[in-house]
């Protein structure tokens, strides 16, 4: 028969996971609703979403409490302490998830003042994806499920390509006048709600794992930095700092550049990078609406101080400015050269050392 400790134990592990299923369900129960409000342009459901955001706030305290009087009860060891660490964390993510439910009702409202024809079919996609993935994720938190938290893991890639997808879209739809350009933040903002919703559920069900058998999937695959250069227009200097991260062959890098307003490339700075032996490493400049995936990017350098209204916020990225000059603004040909070289010189002295730092902090 158990122990009157054993049984204590069981319940009051019982009560936290009944708290945390009852927070998955309000939480997924809102995404749900807010997709179902973005098709119908349902401004009540929206309304409804936003408030209901307090119960989630207030589970999400109540779960803190019940982990510290279990803690201070217990005092678990081993599994039973891994899970009350786990419990806490889990509980964050959730109330996060929460939180873009909100804000994907408040984008709803903004879109509700526009006539524009929204293409709903990727949106829905990506909705269909992103939900049954945290509703997953606390199922296999709940069960101490290893199999399905790894499923879970494996559905991640699939919201990054659609989200990407209806970036691209967005972008062309405003370029062909069919799409109006402030409905494009509010769609935009939606999307990668939903796209971070999923990787809270990702995080969670990487918990999960950690709880069940020790093992910290985190730390597999993260030999890869992801850096992004951001200015005003992608035709200059955005472009010329990712060809010379390119040419530097880091293999534990990935570069990608955008710009605010992109405008095409600038003809000096494609004339200067063949001087150097670089290429243009964006036949066409692009936003960073079009960027893949900004959140998910280590690094995030502002070449020009309006680049850092891009620095996703809140953010666990490095944010960086390193602000300069505008070649290809300089008045006549050898003020374009001496700003060209200058240019030059100091970015590749920032991104070879910015480089060195982070591989000699790996490798220490």
């Amino acid at each position: 028969m158990p122990s009157h400790y054993e049984e204590s134990l069981e319940r009051d592990i019982a009560r936290i996971r009944g708290k945390v299923s009852d927070m998955g369900r309000l939480a997924t129960d809102a995404l749900t609703a807010c997709i179902g409000a973005l098709v119908a342009r349902d401004r009540r459901t929206a309304y409804a979403v936003i408030l209901r955001d307090r119960r989630i706030d207030e589970l999400e305290k109540e779960v803190d409490r019940l982990c510290l009087e279990f803690l201070i009860r217990q005092q678990p060891v081993a599994r039973n302490l891994r899970f009350a660490y786990i419990t806490i964390k889990v509980n964050l993510e959730l109330e996060r998830i929460g939180d873009y439910a909100e804000s994907v009702a408040r984008q709803v409202l903004k879109l509700s003042k526009h006539d524009a024809a929204v293409p709903m079919e990727r949106f829905a996609q990506l909705a269909e994806i992103a939900i049954p993935m945290v509703r997953d994720s606390v199922k296999a938190f709940i069960t101490g499920d290893v199999a399905l938290a790894r499923d879970v893991i494996g559905r991640e890639s699939e919201t990054d390509a659609l989200r990407s997808q209806i970036n691209a879209d967005i972008f062309l739809l405003v370029q062909e006048g069919k799409l109006p350009r402030e409905a494009a933040n509010p769609l935009q903002t939606i999307a990668r709600r939903y796209e971070r919703a999923a990787d809270q559920a990702t995080n969670i069900a990487e918990e999960v794992i950690y709880m069940v058998t020790g093992e910290d999937p985190k730390h597999h695959g993260g030999d890869t930095w992801r850096m992004v250069f951001i200015d005003e227009h992608n035709h200059c200097r955005s472009q010329l700092a990712e060809a010379i991260a390119h040419k530097l062959d880091q293999p534990h890098f990935i570069f990608a550049s955008a710009g605010l307003d992109p405008r095409p490339l600038d003809p000096a700075t494609l004339d200067f990078l063949k001087s150097k032996g670089l290429t243009p490493p964006n036949p066409q400049s692009k936003s960073v609406a079009q960027l893949p995936n900004l959140d998910s990017a280590q690094i995030i350098v502002a070449l020009d101080p309006a680049a850092k209204r891009a620095f996703p916020k809140p953010t666990k990225a490095i944010c960086l400015d390193w602000s300069l000059p505008d070649p290809s603004a300089a008045p006549d040909a050898a003020a374009k050269q001496a700003a060209f070289e200058a240019a030059y010189t100091f970015l590749t002295e920032q991104i070879s050392d910015l480089c060195e730092g982070v591989l000699g902090d790996k490798i220490s």
